[in-house]
């Protein structure tokens, strides 16, 4: 169990928090001690959501407990993980648990919320803050919050190491060490064998950098199984290539590697669930970097699936990596085939950094995951893949450019763009993600933030079991 959290033999002793609503906030004052309603009244606690009351010990010199505001959520909602992910940040140390009885999955959401609090991200600096611990409450599926509380934490450790620490090769060590783990089979093509093996496209983009691009395969599960392929968008930096970005769009391209995180964070949950189904990996790793030796504007690649490409724009290379991946995956024609990537800057102007993108074949499977997604507090938003859009990808002299004539719908016109390489599948989900919080809020730091994980493991576990 993690430090963070008590089991029921060391709850001795541990403080109470009470959860308030501003509907339920004059019933709870009535029901404490006249010295806490005084407490109460005197701080001008009104339950406000997310406002924290502390409330002191008879004789003023410590805790004796909490009430956390949940304004005007209705009393028999349940709580979320962002309920108490604020917590641990905002409570002294000690030893707490939640007042009143909940249902196995609010039991369950509380609890994945406090660990989530609980993330530091140390590889740099050392963390000596002491922090508070959790009994969790009864009915906690302890072994769900397990799973989630590493994967989620593992992919945030991923996107929030910079590029010096994190190319190509430490993403297929991160993919190898998880193989190992479960007795998985992990193969990586790496340099000049991804043209030998035809993978141009990922060659292409990844041969201007001193580190070389590779495809990490990874496969597990037991043959006859539903097959489910995880395709995460890989690049480790990106610059732009000799379509250069400038430094204020360089800043945060530690990131554009979030959606092999992602994949590789849900591909961790189902294994060790033990899911019945099998799982292929697949992480295009690169880096867009600038040398003599860099991909250029006006290039026409050929691609896996046998599409030319002509490059309208060098900036625009996830969706070349992508389209690799996307035709071998396609191949197979998997019960389901995901893939995540930090795509696009337009799905973000349109839906903010919350909202992730999702497109799908058929679009219901799309709306799926949007309801699966509310349930977990894992918000996203379904797109369309609009054929009239498809003209603007034409090229004069290839099948296709990797960029729209024009600058609007930019997250459409991508998501299209990976559709012609699955032709194939059935059940196709692509999401464009940010996978990064951009403003401080209690228990989201700024920084690495893995959007539609835990949406996609409820999604995929209802649909195989």
């Amino acid at each position: 169990m993690s430090s963070h959290l008590l089991n029921e033999a060391e709850a001795a002793g541990a403080r109470p928090i009470w959860l308030v609503g501003e509907q339920g906030l004059a019933n709870w004052i009535e029901m404490q001690p006249p010295s806490v309603r005084s407490w109460a009244r005197t701080q001008g606690f009104g339950a406000e959501k997310q406002k924290l009351l502390l409330i002191p010990t008879a004789s003023g010199d410590g805790i004796a407990g909490a009430a956390l505001g949940l304004g005007s959520t209705p009393d028999l909602a349940e709580p979320t993980l962002w309920t108490s992910a604020g917590l641990p940040d905002r409570l002294p140390p000690g030893r707490y648990r939640f007042a009143g009885t909940f249902s196995v999955v609010g039991a369950t959401q509380l609890t994945l919320g406090w660990e989530y609090g609980s993330y530091r991200f140390t590889r740099y600096r050392k963390s000596s803050a002491e922090m508070p611990a959790l009994v969790a409450p009864a009915g906690t599926d302890l072994e769900y919050v397990r799973l989630a509380s590493e994967a989620l934490a593992e992919a945030r450790d991923l996107i929030n190491t910079p590029a010096n620490d994190l190319g190509p090769a430490e993403l297929g060590e991160a993919v190898q060490r998880l193989a190992l783990q479960h007795e998985a089979e992990c193969r990586i093509i790496v340099g000049e064998d991804l043209l030998r093996q035809n993978y141009p496209l990922i060659y292409e983009v990844g041969k201007g950098s001193a580190r070389e691009p590779r495809l990490i395969d990874m496969r597990w599960g037991k043959k006859g199984a539903p097959l489910v392929t995880l395709v995460g968008k890989g690049v480790c930096f990106d610059t732009g290539g000799l379509d250069i970005k400038p430094s204020s769009g360089m800043i945060l391209m530690k990131k554009d590697m979030g959606g092999a995180a992602l994949v590789l964070a849900l591909a961790r949950m189902l294994m060790g669930a033990d899911a019945p189904v099998q799982i292929r990996l697949l992480i295009p790793a690169v880096e867009n970097s600038v040398s003599g030796r860099s991909f250029r504007p006006g290039d026409v690649l050929r691609s896996r699936h046998g599409l030319t490409v002509e490059i309208g724009n060098t900036d625009a290379e996830g969706r070349l990596v992508l389209a690799d991946a996307l035709a071998e995956a396609d191949r197979e024609q998997p019960s389901l085939l995901v893939d995540l990537a930090t795509l696009t800057g337009a799905a973000r102007v349109a839906l903010g950094p919350e909202l992730p993108a999702i497109y799908s074949t058929p679009q219901d499977l799309a709306m799926q995951l949007r309801h699966v997604g509310e349930q977990e507090a894992d918000p996203m938003w379904p797109m369309p893949l609009w054929p009239g859009y498809e003209d603007d990808l034409a090229s004069r002299v290839a099948d296709l450019n990797n960029v729209s004539a024009t600058p609007f719908a930019g997250s459409v016109t991508a998501a299209l763009f990976l559709k012609r390489f699955v032709n194939r599948t059935r059940n196709w989900l692509h999401g464009d993600v940010y996978a990064w919080n951009p403003k401080e809020r209690p228990g989201r730091p700024l920084g690495a933030d893995p959007h539609t994980v835990r949406a996609l493991y409820r999604l995929i576990r209802q649909r195989f079991g």
